[in-house]
């Protein structure tokens, strides 16, 4: 299928791997040419001279922090007027309700909510002005299916979600829509670092820990960030026009409901 892509520019947060990297290389892939980002200039380097070769678009590459301002100037810097913006950052790390500060609730408000806000307001309007735009939000299953240790990121990125889904219905007549998917599980860093804390707390191998937590998964597997990618794609379509304040759970069968 035809995307209606070829020649869009994107933004995609947070991808130099991971989810981020599966939405760039599917953009790319679409005919897009996009700009990526991440803190870790070798491994974005790398990243890019993967997507230049597997599509032959126009890769750039922006080192930084989403979450700053620094961060988010160089990239509007590199792409001042984006027709697909993929909000996407890295999560707090796991912490026990009892032991949160208001400097952690603080700092995760400002990578998974404040920070991707911020971008949306930088970005809308031009996206407006030219009848075209798709801005996807990268949240987490914990928005519907809250999980322990994570309740600063379920509350950022439900706040997130409930902050724009106004702001959705007011611009769908310009052909800008706003989208969120929200992943379970999947082969990605942070589900093996948080499985090698596991691991170490149950006296468990790492490798013990991912099999059982894709025993859980109805798919009885991981989900792979290129088919992760694929829907992004979609939705940054031009196919994907009536879709908006939606959020599209992609867990495997994980969360456990008819509705």
């Amino acid at each position: 299928m035809d995307l209606g892509l070829k020649g869009r520019s994107a933004i995609i947060c947070a991808s130099s791997k991971g989810l981020g990297k599966g939405c760039a290389m599917a953009l790319a892939e679409a005919g897009c040419n996009v700009v990526i980002n991440g803190r870790d200039e070798a491994v974005l380097q790398a990243t890019a001279a993967e997507i230049v070769k597997a599509t032959g678009v126009s890769v750039t590459p922006v080192v930084g922090d989403m979450s700053s301002e620094e961060g988010r100037a160089r990239l509007l810097a590199a792409c001042p007027s984006p027709d697909i913006l993929v909000n996407n950052n890295g999560g707090p790390p796991p912490k026990e309700f009892s032991e949160l500060t208001k400097a952690d609730i603080l700092a995760g408000l400002e990578a998974n909510m404040l920070a991707p806000i911020a971008l949306v307001q930088a970005v809308v309007e031009g996206m407006i002005a030219r009848r075209f735009g798709r801005i996807i939000d990268i949240t987490s299953a914990s928005v519907k299916m809250p999980l322990p240790g994570l309740d600063v990121s379920s509350g950022a990125r439900a706040g997130l979600t409930a902050f724009l889904a106004g702001i959705a219905r007011q611009i769908a007549q310009h052909n800008v829509t706003i989208n969120h998917i929200l992943p379970g599980v999947f082969d990605t860093d942070r589900i093996k670092q948080s499985s090698q804390r596991q691991a170490e707390r149950r006296g468990m191998t790492t490798e013990a820990i991912i099999a059982e937590r894709a025993a859980a998964v109805p798919a009885r597997r991981l989900g792979r960030p290129d088919e992760f990618g694929a829907l992004c794609a979609f939705l940054a379509s031009s196919h994907a026009s009536y879709i908006t304040g939606q959020n599209f759970l992609i867990d495997g069968g994980l969360f456990n409901s008819a509705f």
